[in-house]
């Protein structure tokens, strides 16, 4: 998906020239290398997270912390790095944070325990919750002409739909060949050169206007998704009724009660609460929360399951997700040239009702499924119908928009996303290790055992992974109300995800 921060139109007396910037094409080759990076560090780490549990004794509750350490992080700071960039300078934080990526990454890399490598993973999601919006805000006040324009978006949004694919099997390559930790390494010599060239090839551009930085909301938000976050882990350990996971889980809700009061009191409010108050955005908002807690962890499990369950390969793993990236794009495309004659409201509740089956069929799984007879048509339910959501969710999510909150807008559907994979993997996969721990309890064997708990757990994630895309097709069908005509500015304007 793109981000964006708060833009300005372009204004040439700003910029000191009328004349288009004869480098900017090779800027955006700069910024969507940043992109790919971006896109890839996210599926190929979830490849090689099985070695690198192994190899830093990891246990199976903690697991999730190296994918929600970064969707924490890069989603509880998006909407304050696309301010950041605004008023610090959108060059100056691009280039600065992608050194800060790199950096984050050889710490990443040469983690030596579980610790490390999270708190590195960490780092990347704040670095990327920087690099992020600045990128999208280069490209929207560097290509001023339309179509150039909308050339550009093109560039940068095939980057994000096939960087996925692309990071799938360069994690099993590296992961099989070389080592998991290459997976992280590889981003340092990519981010230092991008930060070599950006700082040639891209023109410095910031925002007139001044207001705060709302630090204090951007603080209770983040503070209480990692109190949920965390109070979900112990969930797996202590229990759900123990009085650590009731306290970490209330104070992360009160937090987040706190963030709402605070926005709606602060005069520049990181969040405006008005951006979520309209119907249509609002539904599409909290579809795209649900979708985002349904999905994340839906990949750590079949990620598991093909290589610890079925015995793939690293490598054969990344192939077996092939899938999702094809579905993916035909649901994009599909749903792209039918939205202006039937609004959001029909395809979105399709597409997630869709998806939800797909998830429904993967509740069928054993230790001995076979790949094309079971695993790749569910693959094909659930990417044809998320692919098919997502372009008239970020439409939506801009309808009816003001100017001045159009960016705050756009990046909410990434944040959303990341946040609801956030709780997702940790809720989930604490459903999943308390799933098999009390299988493994209730039945004694060898191995055929364990497989078959692990198995289980996976199908119990699957089945509230399912009901939660349900829900979301049901959200947009009694709350959306806006029609093709309603989205035709901005589809025409709003980069598609």
């Amino acid at each position: 998906m793109l981000v964006a921060s708060t833009v300005e139109a372009p204004n040439p007396a700003r910029s000191g020239t009328d004349q288009a910037d004869p480098r900017r094409f090779r800027a955006l080759a700069v910024i969507a290398v940043a992109q790919l990076m971006i896109v890839l560090d996210a599926t190929v780490v979830t490849i090689a997270l099985p070695s690198a549990q192994k190899a830093l004794h990891i246990s199976v509750a903690n697991r999730q912390w190296v994918l929600t350490a970064y969707t924490l992080a890069f989603g509880g700071l998006l909407l304050l790095g696309g301010r950041v960039a605004d008023y610090v300078g959108r060059k100056r934080v691009f280039v600065v944070s992608l050194l800060g990526f790199a950096a984050a990454s050889a710490l990443g890399g040469l983690a030596q325990d579980a610790a490390m490598l999270f708190a590195a993973r960490a780092l990347q999601g704040l670095m990327a919750a920087l690099m992020a919006p600045a990128a999208l805000s280069l490209i929207t006040v560097t290509f001023t002409e339309p179509k150039e324009r909308a050339r550009a978006f093109g560039v940068y949004g095939g980057i994000s739909g096939g960087g996925a694919a692309v990071g799938l099997i360069l994690g099993g390559l590296l992961t099989q060949y070389v080592s998991w930790r290459w997976t992280l390494l590889i981003n340092v010599p990519v981010a230092v050169f991008a930060a070599i060239a950006g700082s040639r090839l891209v023109r410095e551009s910031r925002t007139e206007r001044r207001g705060s930085y709302d630090i204090r909301g951007a603080l209770t938000a983040t503070a209480g998704l990692v109190m949920l976050v965390y109070g979900f882990t112990r969930a797996e350990a202590d229990g759900w009724s123990s009085a650590p996971t009731l306290s970490f889980v209330g104070a992360g809700l009160a937090l987040l009660a706190t963030f709402a009061l605070v926005e709606r009191t602060n005069p520049h409010p990181l969040l405006p609460l008005r951006v979520l108050l309209d119907r249509n955005r609002g539904g599409s908002f909290l579809a795209m929360l649900l979708a985002g807690t349904a999905m994340f962890a839906t990949f750590l499990f079949l990620t598991y399951y093909f290589q610890q369950t079925l015995g793939y390969s690293a490598v054969r793993a990344g192939f077996a997700f092939l899938p999702f990236s094809a579905g993916i794009i035909t649901g994009a495309t599909l749903s792209s040239r039918i939205l202006p004659r039937t609004g959001p409201r029909p395809i979105m509740t399709a597409g997630f009702a869709l998806a939800a089956g797909g998830l429904v069929v993967f509740t069928f799984i054993t230790p001995h499924s076979p790949y094309f007879g079971h695993i790749f048509p569910a693959e094909l339910m659930v990417s044809l119908g998320m692919g098919s959501s997502f372009v008239p969710l970020s439409s939506t999510a801009l309808t009816g928009v003001d100017a001045a909150d159009a960016g705050v807008a756009s990046a909410l559907v990434n944040t959303m996303q990341q946040t609801g994979g956030s709780l997702g993997v940790a809720l989930l996969n604490t459903v999943a290790a308390s799933v098999t721990t009390g299988y493994l309890r209730d039945h004694h064997g060898g191995a055929s055992v364990a497989a078959t708990a692990a198995v289980h757990g996976y199908t119990t994630a699957f089945s509230v992974s399912a009901a939660l895309l349900a829900t979301a097709a049901v959200a947009c069908l009694l709350l959306l109300r806006a029609s093709g005509r309603d989205l035709s500015t901005e589809l025409e304007v709003a980069p598609a995800m």
